[in-house]
């Protein structure tokens, strides 16, 4: 009998001892937590930006039309990833789409495309 008193008095003080220290962690968490929501300001909303892009690929070549419905000018890459592992990749120049414009992409390869890919970023004011 004197074995289980000692595993269950060992498990007792185990388990204080793991509530112990959890509770004060548990609760610097979460003080931690609201003070970052709190303490940080209000930043003022963005204005929505960026062109849409519509990329379709038939045999070796992509091409993509990118329209910017927004105030502010944009600037798109077409990015090409070749099948064949020969083919060169290629990242095309990027192109500033003015507000309310739209531009055409295109690439090729020799083969065939595996997947192409328009990016997106502001233009430098």
């Amino acid at each position: 009998m004197r074995p289980t008193r000692r595993r269950t008095r060992l498990l007792l003080a185990a388990t204080l001892a793991f509530a112990a220290l959890a509770v004060p962690l548990g609760v610097h968490a979460a003080r931690g937590a609201d003070a970052a929501t709190a303490a940080k300001p209000s930043e003022p909303e963005r204005e929505p930006a960026g062109s849409e892009c519509r990329t379709s690929v038939e045999g070796s070549r992509v091409v993509a039309y990118c329209h910017n419905p927004y105030p502010s000018t944009d600037l798109v890459q077409l990015h090409t990833e070749c099948e064949r592992w020969w083919d060169v990749d290629a990242d095309g120049a990027a192109v500033a789409v003015e507000p309310g414009r739209t531009v055409r992409l295109e690439d090729r390869c020799w083969k065939e495309i595996a997947t192409a890919w328009v990016s997106h970023r502001p233009a430098p004011v």
